[in-house]
Parts: C-alpha cells; sequence; structure tokens
C-alpha cells in the first residue's frame, strides 16, 4: 500500500496539469469502436492512457501521433491507448482519422456520457488507468513539455 501512495505523490510532482487524487476505480465504458466495441473491463490487467478528444480539438490533433508512438513503445509491456471521441456527429470524427492516423483503439460517444462519469474538465483530457483498474492520474491539455512527464508515469505504471 506504501507503494501505492508513493506512486500516488510521485504523480503531482511529474505532472504540472497532471492530478492524482485518492486511488478509485476508473468508470466502466462501452462505446462502438473503429473495430467493433470498447470495454474497458477487458482491458483489466494492462495500463490504460484513456484519452478524451474531439475534431474541433487543436491539442488532439498533436496528441494522436504521441499516443501512436506510446503505443509502438510500450503495446509490448502491457499498454493499451484508447481515445474517446466526443463529437455529436461523427462524420466529423471520421473526416478527422482520414487526416490524423490513429493506431490505438478509437471509441464514439457522442452523448458523452463517458466524458460526464470521468468528470472531463477540458479537452483533450487524459486519465491513466493501472492493471488493476484503478485510476491513478489525469492529464488537462497537451503541450510538448508535458509528453516526457506524461511518459514516465505510464513506465511508472507499467512497472508495477
Amino acid at each position: 500500500m506504501k507503494l501505492l501512495q508513493l506512486f500516488c505523490l510521485l504523480s503531482v510532482f511529474l505532472f504540472n496539469n497532471m492530478a492524482s487524487a485518492a486511488v478509485t476505480e476508473a468508470p466502466a465504458i462501452k462505446l462502438p469502436s473503429v473495430n467493433g466495441e470498447l470495454d474497458l473491463a477487458k482491458l483489466h490487467g494492462k495500463v490504460v492512457y484513456l484519452d478524451f478528444w474531439a475534431s474541433w480539438c487543436a491539442p488532439c490533433r498533436k496528441s494522436f501521433p504521441w499516443m501512436n508512438e506510446m503505443m509502438s513503445n510500450y503495446k509490448e509491456q502491457g499498454l493499451e491507448v484508447v481515445a474517446v471521441n466526443l463529437d455529436k456527429d461523427r462524420k466529423l470524427a471520421d473526416e478527422f482519422l482520414q487526416k490524423v492516423e490513429a493506431h490505438f483503439t478509437v471509441a464514439f460517444d457522442p452523448l458523452g456520457d463517458s466524458a460526464n462519469a470521468y468528470k472531463l474538465r477540458g479537452m483533450p483530457s487524459s486519465y491513466l488507468i493501472g492493471r488493476d483498474g484503478k485510476l491513478y492520474a489525469t492529464h488537462i491539455g497537451f503541450r510538448e513539455k508535458d509528453k516526457l512527464k506524461m511518459e514516465q508515469a505510464i513506465q511508472q505504471l507499467l512497472k508495477q
């Protein structure tokens, strides 16, 4: 338990915009995806980088290459990247995905129910979920200067 508490404290220091609150169960998500259905519960045992995005979000466009890189670098160690689109019109998301490659799971939530469950406060927002299905950290926005810190948090959870 002390190791878990230490990780939570470390997360606070690692991320300017990343918050680590009391470790809680990650809310369930079942949504249609590009390749069928996303059921977050089926990813139990993996570290999940969950990202909420929309086609109109400029920082979201910049985050996709980084998420592709993280998926490529850490998939074999148990990382899954999941991006949930919140556009009300699926056509907008599809047009975005024709221009920006996604080598990870992309799901669609036009009603925003999953965003509400995660108490989304900005766009993009990401959540780091441990192998145990618990939510360890959140991050709002995407900036170049945060990439290394976010990767370090992913690496820490993969080691557990």
